[in-house]
């Protein structure tokens, strides 16, 4: 096999690899948080995305992961009205994973990504809008915001992503 090739497969399967620890790690940080629902699928999400533009905040569906109700709520997302009535108790969470040793407790030495959505999101929202780092060796979350994020990076780059 040409050793570009290899280098291609190996590219491919972290990859994939990386994405299933961290959707494993999202639902470990839903499992641990009473609170915490799962962002709806299908109609459930068509309808809390229109209860949001209704009030005037258009976010995209992949911009957060997960929503925090107050406590002891259960919540239909195919129920307009009562979407409507939770909207303004609801903050929407973007989490994070790490699976490196590399974390600190403080959670310096945390790597990730922001896309645009999720800033666009964050703007949108306000303090309606919170990330959570989960450190999966140490089952720790620390929650924080996107502003806190940038003013708190050691360093950053900005790229531009596309699809042809």
């Amino acid at each position: 096999m040409d050793p570009l090739d290899v280098i291609k497969a190996k590219r491919v399967h972290l990859a994939r690899f990386a994405n299933q620890q961290g959707a494993a790690g999202e639902v470990r940080a839903l499992d641990d948080m009473s609170n915490w629902v799962s962002r709806p699928r299908g109609k459930g999400l068509k309808v809390l995305l229109a209860a949001l533009l209704e009030i005037g905040i258009q976010i995209k569906a992949s911009s957060f992961d997960a929503i925090e109700l107050p406590q002891a709520q259960n919540i239909d997302f195919m129920n307009v009205d009562q979407v409507r009535e939770l909207l303004p108790h609801m903050i929407f969470i973007e989490i994070k994973t790490a699976n490196q040793a590399r974390v600190k407790p403080d959670f310096s030495g945390f790597f990730f990504a922001l896309t645009e959505s999720e800033i666009a999101a964050a703007d949108a929202l306000g303090s309606r809008h919170r990330v959570a780092l989960r450190n999966n060796l140490t089952g720790e979350t620390y929650m924080t915001s996107v502003p806190e994020i940038i003013s708190r990076a050691k360093s950053s780059s900005w790229q531009l992503s596309v699809q042809l």
